[in-house]
């Protein structure tokens, strides 16, 4: 059996053999094979980083100035990192908390935290003391990496965990991370198990209390492969991706995914997103490669798009499904269709509209090659074409997590029938096609029909004055439930009745009768600190609101120009 490097090169390359052939990488694809001890960072990334001058790591500040380390200087500064490390204490098994924004530090503590075989924790800087108790708490943190900026959190944070501090600023009980670029650095070697555990991630508690994901050496590291399939990233590209630091979707697109390729992950770290701004590093920098969040491309086509994509070859959309209308304008501005993809914080891509394959307007694209996916009826527990989103375990899939954590002790997934349930409602069509339907729990009854928040608000975001749009049940003493759609207007539009009568005609026009908005509210919509909508405050906002009323509502009985149309 080849080397655990030779086998994971194998895999990699039978993917980028065929970039716009997804049956043949499909065919010719397999998942490596390990042997007692694998590390990703030294069996992988030190491999192709060692004596490699090409840009890895390139940031641009919102100022302009620029950071570029190739392969081989961030081979040799995580090197020192962990060797700092290893001398302050970190040892293999030991949790460690990651909270640090887009620098260099963020890059050179995840690579040099994974040679010593520590579990990362990866936290976004927005967390709040009691996020963080319960972190420490939860996760067992022994060790905290954090910004001067964020030290005063955690003094509100308790638990017996060494403090590091990165920057210039010395703050009492905080260890200088800037120590370690002064010490000879140890060269390390793979000193843990395929099984290992690697990161610990909370998920964004969209609907619940944040669950604690266990990764391995290889769910994460190994199981992005279809990541950067996906991505259609290559050897040489330039990748860029939205996303905050603390978040699996960050892994997915900023590490992982472009470094299993060979590229450059370019990063435009800024405190306040400026979509013009961005669209002048994309093409200053030559970037071919790029995904951001559904939230980032309706900004985007609110810009100006006639400066043309620059370099881009491929453009991805992963978070939240893309609405159909966001493509569209993209592909009319730049002739570049916006690829979907579906992967969650558990595991890694999953499914996904892969380059060179033929896109269907609202469809999360096929499976991805290597990974079996079923939708399984939630009433008889059988396989179809309209169901939860399942992995079936017998075909053990290594881009899945190992367990969560919970209170009682690690929880595999798969303990009731053998599969991983996502918690997501898909339908597929006779050509394999995966089209998202919406959470499990998002999904309600209106007069007797299921209702898909997702479809709704896909026809609600084609209007021009709909920014975002999110699509809950709204009590109601007839039909029980109608929906009721909350929307945060585009820039120059008022929240008034004729804005409120233009977007319900707009929905009637292109939904059925049993889909129509009933009901429409004006509003800022509540989020997780990952951008994701928080439709289970929505839904908790309307029980309130059925015993007192509170924010104006238009009820779609109060335009006689509506029932005068149908």
């Amino acid at each position: 059996m080849p080397g655990s490097t030779d086998s994971f090169r194998a895999a990699r390359d039978a993917l980028l053999r065929f970039p716009y052939d997804r049956a043949a990488a499909a065919r010719e694809f397999r998942w490596p094979e390990f042997g007692p001890l694998f590390n990703w960072a030294t069996d992988w990334f030190d491999e192709i980083a060692r004596g490699n001058p090409a840009t890895a790591l390139w940031i641009v500040a919102e100022d302009g100035t620029e950071t570029r380390l190739s392969f081989e200087e961030l081979a040799r500064r995580s090197d020192q990192v962990a060797t700092w490390l290893s001398d302050a204490g970190v040892r293999q098994g030991d949790p460690v908390i990651v909270m640090l924004g887009n620098q260099v530090e963020l890059w050179e503590t995840t690579l040099a935290v994974m040679k010593l075989g520590g579990i990362i924790m990866p936290t976004t800087t927005a967390a709040g003391p009691a996020d963080l108790a319960d972190r420490v708490a939860r996760g067992g943190a022994r060790f905290v990496i954090a910004r001067a900026a964020d030290t005063a959190t955690f003094e509100r944070v308790p638990g017996e965990y060494t403090r590091i501090l990165t920057g210039e600023k010395d703050v009492p009980g905080w260890l200088p991370y800037r120590e370690a670029y002064t010490v000879s650095p140890r060269r390390f070697t793979a000193r843990t198990a395929p099984g290992d555990p690697l990161l610990y991630y909370f998920t964004s508690g969209t609907t619940s209390r944040p669950k604690l994901v266990v990764h391995t050496q290889v769910s994460y590291p190994v199981g992005h492969l279809t990541t950067m399939y996906w991505l259609g990233v290559r050897p040489g590209d330039v990748h860029l991706n939205i996303s905050s630091p603390g978040w699996a979707k960050h892994a997915y697109s900023c590490l992982f995914g472009p470094w299993n390729a060979g590229a450059t992950v370019f990063v435009v770290n800024y405190a306040r997103f400026d979509a013009a701004a961005l669209l002048d590093r994309i093409r200053a920098a030559g970037v071919t490669t790029f995904c951001a969040p559904p939230t980032v491309w309706r900004m985007l086509v609110q810009a100006d798009l006639s400066g043309g994509p620059g370099a881009l070859r491929e453009a991805t959309a992963a978070g939240e499904p893309l609405n159909a209308e966001v493509i569209a304008q993209i592909e009319r501005a730049w002739g570049l269709t916006v690829r979907d993809g579906y992967g969650q914080t558990e595991t890694t891509l999953l499914a996904g509209n892969t380059p060179g394959v033929p896109v269907r307007p609202g469809s999360m694209g096929l499976p991805l090659p290597g990974v079996g996916v079923e939708l399984i009826d939630p009433v008889t527990g059988l396989p179809g074409d309209e169901g939860e989103v399942c992995l079936d375990l017998a075909a053990g899939p290594p881009n899945l997590m190992a367990a969560y954590l919970a209170d009682e002790g690690p929880v595999t997934p798969g303990a009731s029938d053998g599969r991983y349930h996502t918690g997501d409602i898909a339908v597929r069509d006779a050509d394999g096609y995966i089209t998202f339907l919406g959470r499990a729990d998002d999904m309600f009854k209106a007069s007797d029909y299921r209702i898909s928040p997702f479809e709704l608000e896909s026809a609600l975001i084609e209007h021009p004055a709909v920014a975002e749009a999110a699509v809950v049940p709204a009590p109601d003493a007839i039909r029980l439930a109608v929906p009721k759609a909350y929307v945060t207007l585009a820039p120059g539009w008022e929240p008034g009745r004729d804005t409120a009568l233009a977007i319900l005609r707009h929905a009637r026009e292109r939904l059925a009768p049993y889909q129509r908005i009933r009901r429409l509210e004006f509003a800022e919509l509540p989020k997780t600190t990952s951008g994701k909508i928080r439709r289970v405050e929505l839904r908790a906002r309307e029980q309130q609101a059925a015993a007192a009323p509170g924010a104006r509502e238009w009820r779609d009985e109060e335009f006689p120009e509506l029932r005068a149309g149908g």
